[in-house]
């Protein structure tokens, strides 16, 4: 007789993520029932010591300006404690939720990036700083201070391994930055974009100075945007539950739902950060600006790049309400609306994260950025006809003067077919991927005399909507040639500045991406050569500057900050 059969125990999955409730835009906007509107997060799962301390994220409550050290917030780490709380004056009096808030957005908006690139994100600083003798490599706890200073001021800081989040009174208010999501969204993507791509922060082109301050922009704004409430809050309340095609056409959309957005993120917060998105959004297109001087300052020309972004979000919006009734002009769902505008925002948001990894690692140009938008797109999604995605980005940064810097739209596969003989090395090991850079120097046409090293080797899996993986390996080298004014004749492409003498140190950057497949097959050569025309364009902009040979030192982001809040960058005129 067969025995009683075994009775396995059954296991409960274990969750991923926890429940955290924050601030959906910041503290002046309100819900459809008044009070502060609020969203719950899905913020990644961990054990978290009081702070809130976690493996990647780690609160510290100081406050330089009067040299205060608050007690790490204990309440609200295993459960959510202002779960459907929108009373504005308890959160904003709430210091253990201004620390929970900051905790749960950084967390929320890391995970993001690691989602879409398929693995870790790192960040640029070195870690152990601040410990003598710590052992060298990457820093893997970013620090955060919701309270920082007396200023109205946020900004992220590689020396100091952190983020910094100022106060400031108005009237008889006090204004936390801390409590705005896409402030902090903004800096948090600073410190990942100088982890994935830490030359952006190089002195270089007016755009790649540009593109640092508009892609945290880009992140920060379709970040709000995914979240369906903060849609929902932005329309009317309508009969029905419906919404009118009149008010979903382009020009109605972006001077209603992104200007009023734009004006609800909180009066006082434009000190600290001025109106990019006002101004973006009202931007009328045109391939002038980038010719303008004033566009020629950081911030401005930012705005060109979230402008184009912008453009393209609302023609993606509309074209999946197409379909639904849009094309027929009868009102659609309200509902409807806004799922398919958080869903817009979300995918765009994941484009532009995937986008990093097939852009140069220097001297980085808006073209360069959309053809890696495009191409990142294309390997997951290469039938773009139900959304056109892809079509919509290029028609909007096309209206802005920002071309494609090859004619398909995307890279092209390298001329040459290489294959990397110790694949499984190369995706653990540095060394392996300079080995194959020396091996196929020729082929890859780097410059030979210059100095060249790879800063990471990333293998990175991606998975699309329909379960699709994609397995990638990223590697990232730089090249950097030292020489006077005088030896630039040596280079064929390469030419000095008009009056700069031959005795002037000249430095030279370029480096690039190689895109291998899961079969160790070269599939894409993105790169910016240490020999070319752009390198001209490179040292007349430096050289126009004034100061071309000033000791390169990291680019503050408190100093940037500071010049958008004094007005360093002019709020831009209404020009739709």
């Amino acid at each position: 007789m067969p025995g009683p059969a075994l009775r396995t125990p059954r296991h409960k999955p274990c969750p991923r993520t926890r429940k955290m409730t924050v601030i959906a835009q910041d503290p002046s906007v309100e819900g459809l029932n008044g009070g502060v509107l609020t969203v719950s997060l899905d913020v990644p799962l961990e054990r978290l010591a009081p702070g809130p301390r976690g493996s990647r994220v780690h609160v510290i409550d100081y406050d330089v300006s009067n040299n205060v050290l608050y007690r790490p917030t204990s309440k609200g780490l295993d459960k959510d404690h202002y779960v459907n709380m929108t009373d504005r004056d308890r959160l904003i009096s709430d210091r253990n939720f201004h620390s929970l808030n900051v905790y749960a957005i950084v967390m929320t908006t890391l995970a993001r990036f690691e989602n879409a690139l398929g693995r870790r994100a790192p960040f640029s600083f070195p870690g152990g700083g601040l410990y003598p003798g710590a052992a060298p490599g990457r820093g893997h706890v970013i620090k955060v201070a919701p309270h920082a200073f007396v200023e109205a001021n946020a900004f992220y800081s590689r020396r100091d391994e952190g983020l910094f989040f100022g106060y400031f009174t108005s009237g008889k208010k006090t204004i936390f930055t801390c409590l705005s999501y896409d402030v902090i969204a903004h800096e948090t993507t600073h410190s990942l974009l100088d982890g994935l791509r830490s030359r952006y922060m190089d002195r270089s082109s007016p755009d790649q100075a540009a593109f640092h301050e508009g892609f945290a922009d880009v992140i920060a704004i379709l970040s709000v945007f995914q979240n369906s409430k903060v849609i929902d809050a932005s329309f009317p309340k309508g009969r029905k539950g419906k919404i009118a095609p009149g008010l979903l056409s382009s020009e109605k959309l972006r001077r209603s739902f992104l200007v009023g957005v734009a004006d609800e993120m909180g009066q006082e917060l434009k000190k600290v950060r001025g109106n990019p998105l006002r101004n973006s959004a009202l931007l009328k297109p045109s391939p002038r600006y980038l010719e303008e001087d004033e566009f020629k300052e950081e911030h401005r020309r930012g705005e060109i790049f979230v402008a184009a972004m912008l453009n393209a979000f609302l023609e993606v919006w509309r074209h999946r309400l197409w379909d639904i009734g849009l094309e027929e002009r009868i009102s659609i769902d309200r509902d409807r609306v806004v799922k398919e505008g958080a869903e817009a925002a979300s995918h765009l948001l994941t484009m532009a994260i995937r986008a990093i990894d097939y852009a140069p690692p220097v001297d980085l140009q808006f073209g360069d950025f959309l053809t890696a938008l495009l191409t990142a797109d294309h390997e997951l999604y290469p039938d773009d006809s139900r959304y056109k995605y892809r079509a919509a980005l290029e028609k909007a940064f096309v209206s802005f003067g920002i071309k494609s810097i090859v004619k398909s739209g995307m890279w092209n596969p390298p001329k040459t077919s290489l294959r990397c003989n110790h694949f499984d090395s190369l995706k653990r090991e540095p060394d392996e991927a300079f080995a194959f850079l020396w091996e196929n120097q020729k082929r890859l046409e780097l410059h030979p005399d210059a100095y060249t090293y790879v800063p990471s080797v990333r293998p990175c899996s991606r998975v699309d909507t329909d379960g699709f993986i994609l397995h990638e390996t990223i590697v990232e080298y730089v090249q950097i040639l030292d020489l006077k004014a005088g030896e630039l004749s040596r280079l064929r492409k390469v030419r000095k500045p008009n009056k700069m003498p031959n005795t002037e140190h000249v430095r030279l950057y370029g480096g690039g991406v190689l895109v291998f497949d899961e079969f160790g097959s070269l599939k894409y050569h993105v790169n910016s050569k240490v020999d070319s025309e752009k390198q001209t364009k490179r040292l007349k902009y430096l050289w126009n500057r004034g100061d071309f040979n000033q000791p390169q030192a990291l680019r503050r982001f408190a100093t940037l900050h500071r010049m958008r809040m004094l007005g360093g960058a002019a709020d831009t005129k209404e020009k739709w």
